[in-house]
């Protein structure tokens, strides 16, 4: 994947937070989940991307 595309889908993503987290009223506990969960989704995103984890899709949770 070219280094564009990332830097574009990193802002998409930061703008939608931000416009999520500004507009949309909500407690400030949901809004601190929310924060961490899009986080580690983009980090384990980004770290199968740089081939630094596999597949994303290898990955399991539960039984």
């Amino acid at each position: 994947m070219p280094l564009i595309n990332l830097i574009i889908i990193l802002v998409v993503v930061g703008l939608i937070l931000w416009l999520v987290n500004n507009y949309i009223p909500m407690d400030r506990k949901i809004k601190s989940i929310l924060n961490v969960v899009v986080v580690i989704v983009v980090v384990l995103w980004l770290l199968s991307v740089f081939g630094v984890i596999g597949s994303i899709s290898g990955i399991r949770v539960g039984r």
